[in-house]
Parts: C-alpha cells; sequence; structure tokens
C-alpha cells in the first residue's frame, strides 16, 4: 500500500444540502475520470467512496430506499455495532459479486454474507484501490467496561486511491496508535461523538494534530453536534494545518488528485 501523501489536492463541493431523512441519493460517478474521486458522507458514520470505476461503502446504515440503485462493489465495516453494521442496509446496496469485509470477531455476518474477515494489520486490494485495516478501540471511565474493547480487534481503514489516502476511524478514541499514520492521510474521517465512548471535542483536535492530515471530514454526529464543533474547534482544527470539510448526511464533495 503506498504511503506517501500528495502534494496538491482539489476539493470541489458538488452537492446540494438535504436532511438525514430525505430520500435523495447522489448523481453516478462518471467512472473513465480516473483522477477524480467522489465522497459522499451518508448517515451516521456511512460513507460511500466512487473511483477508479469501483463503488465502495463503510459502515451504510439508514440509507434512503433508492440507494440501491448504487450497488456496491465492496462494503467495509468497522464494528458490529447495530449504527455501522446493518443488514437491512447491506442487503440493500448487495450485488451478486459485491465484496463484504468484517473484523473476524463478526462471525455470524461474515457467514450470512460470504464475507472476508479481516484484522488490524490485514491489507486487501479491492480492483487498483488497495485497503489497509488499522487499530479501533475506546477507552472507559473507571469502573466501565470499554465500548469497543482492544482485544475484539475492531477495524478502521486506509483506504488507498493511486496514492491519495482516506482513513475512516469507525467509533475509535484517540489512540496511541495513530502516531502511525503521521503524515499518510489525505482525508481523515473521524467521530464527533458524543456517546459510545467515541473521542470527541478537544480530542478530535488532538487526533488531528497527530495524524496530520490535509483534510478532516466530521463523520458520526448528534444533531446539531458538527456545528457545536465547528463553533468550538473549528480555528484549532485550521491551526493544525488542516482543513475542515464540513458536509451534511447525504451530501457529496469531489477530490481530484494532480
Amino acid at each position: 500500500m503506498a504511503l506517501s501523501k500528495n502534494a496538491i489536492i482539489l476539493i470541489i463541493v458538488a452537492s446540494s444540502v438535504v436532511t438525514a431523512t430525505a430520500v435523495v441519493v447522489p448523481t453516478t460517478i462518471v467512472v473513465n475520470q480516473n483522477n477524480t474521486i467522489k465522497f459522499t458522507l451518508l448517515y451516521n458514520a456511512g460513507v460511500m467512496i466512487e473511483a477508479k470505476g469501483l463503488r465502495i461503502y463503510i459502515d451504510p446504515y439508514q440509507l434512503p430506499s433508492n440507494q440501491s440503485d448504487y450497488p456496491a462493489d465492496a462494503v467495509l465495516i468497522t464494528h458490529d455495532h447495530g449504527d455501522h453494521c446493518s443488514s437491512v442496509a447491506l442487503n440493500l446496496i448487495a450485488k451478486e459479486d459485491t465484496q463484504f469485509f468484517f473484523p473476524e470477531i463478526i462471525t455470524s455476518y461474515i457467514s450470512w454474507f460470504n464475507g472476508t474477515g479481516v484484522k488490524p494489520g490485514d491489507t486487501f486490494n479491492i480492483g487498483p484501490i488497495s485497503v489497509e485495516c488499522f487499530y479501533m478501540y475506546t477507552f472507559a471511565p473507571e469502573g466501565y467496561d470499554p465500548s469497543h474493547p482492544p482485544e475484539s480487534n475492531y477495524t478502521s481503514y486506509l483506504i488507498d486511491i493511486d496514492g491519495f489516502t482516506f482513513f475512516h476511524a469507525g467509533d475509535s478514541g484517540n489512540i496511541p496508535e495513530y502516531s502511525q499514520l503521521d503524515g499518510i492521510v489525505d482525508v481523515a474521517l473521524l467521530p464527533l461523538g458524543p456517546g459510545c465512548q467515541t473521542m470527541t471535542g478537544i480530542d478530535v483536535v488532538n487526533a488531528i494534530d497527530i495524524i496530520n492530515p490535509s483534510y478532516f471530514v466530521p463523520i458520526h454526529y448528534a444533531e446539531g453536534a458538527d456545528i457545536t464543533f465547528i463553533n468550538d474547534f473549528g480555528t484549532a482544527v485550521e491551526n493544525c494545518g488542516c482543513e475542515l470539510v464540513h458536509l451534511n448526511y447525504f451530501e457529496t464533495t469531489k477530490f481530484k488528485i494532480n
């Protein structure tokens, strides 16, 4: 998997704002534009990445019914919580040759969808796109168990498209292993929370400072939490040398790689 970071990237916001409950799906990507990556924030932590003639979903959840018009070439699941791993969503976007990837611990879903079990450190290819599984866990307050235990080997993902790399953190906290990502991530997709023991507030800023991405797209945010975060910490994110790209649920942007 290529770990070099692209120096020149152009982002073009492409779609209008819609609500999370609207039955709206973005237009189909023009597959012959090999230097264009189309990115759509779905609901919660769900995302759709279209590039190289392929459509990759991560943690799809509460999709509109006509999302079936946009079937998946591959689906990556970070962990088995219901707002990240939904059989309803998976069945909606599945086609005959869809590849499904789940953490090894989710044996039922691996069986149901004829999927592949993965763990942190594993790598695989989806056509010309390379994927690396990374760590995903949270810390619990004293006296409580972590909601995402390290021993479960849940997985975040690095998706490398011609050297342009997305990092989807799932529900992860700001974990020590993030120091390994310094300088190799172009777009960091990090949860805002609050809840689920994910990172939130200044923890997100600290994670951005460690990972050092070019762009940060907030995911997994409750209603209004995105605006609150931007008001409270937007300047701090910019001070990390990172551009904050704020998308509403079901909004699309395009990345062009020079």
